[in-house]
């Protein structure tokens, strides 16, 4: 499998930079890049790994491991929903680049992230028991968990619920109603981005 390249906004979150900062570095050649034919900036894992040992920054264990693996990237769907659990699968497994596993409630997803270790969680807030910001939360607290990135997905968020989404440790949100498209952005925006 082609490994993903960076975004502007992964480069500032490794380097805790600015975004910005991260778009000056490439602006000026100190990181090498290229653009999608939609003019997008990218770069290549081994680039910006080049970049980090040149400048003696300290080099995130999950890159040196995914240039060395083949391995797909894992996302968890939670959502007590069938139809939308099975609506995301059938569209995540047409991309082909994701190992996948599905959960129907909180208390079966807290179990299954402890055994299949995703590098994403969808995950619906509103569900009956546990629900999606005290599993997220759950999540959160163990620091071996800091690098999963969690998506929320509500179809009612207001000012409130935009608050616990970030209180919760949530990485970012999708609002239902959405298309395929939107999922697709967010999920490469959280996971390395996409050519």
């Amino acid at each position: 499998m082609k490994e993903k390249s960076l975004i502007s906004k992964n480069i500032a979150e490794y380097c805790q930079v600015t975004q910005r900062t991260a778009v000056q570095w490439i602006n000026e050649g100190k990181l090498k890049s290229f653009r999608t034919p939609g003019k997008h900036i990218r770069v290549n894992r081994a680039d910006f790994i080049e970049f980090l040992k040149k400048y003696q920054m300290p080099i995130p264990e999950e890159l040196v491991s995914s240039l060395n693996t083949n391995s797909k990237k894992k996302i968890l769907i939670v959502d007590d929903d069938r139809s939308m659990v099975d609506s995301i699968r059938r569209f995540l497994q047409r991309e082909t680049v994701y190992d996948l596993e599905i959960a129907y409630d909180g208390f079966e997803a807290g179990q299954k992230f402890s055994d299949f270790k995703p590098d994403l969680v969808i995950l619906d807030i509103k569900m009956p028991g546990l629900d999606g910001y005290k599993l997220c939360s759950h999540i959160r607290d163990n620091p071996e968990n800091k690098n999963t990135k969690i998506l929320l997905i509500s179809g009612v968020i207001n000012q409130n619920g935009l608050q616990q989404i970030k209180k919760s440790g949530a990485n970012d949100y999708l609002a239902k109603p959405f298309n395929n498209k939107a999922l697709k952005i967010k999920i490469e925006e959280l996971l390395g981005g996409g050519d």
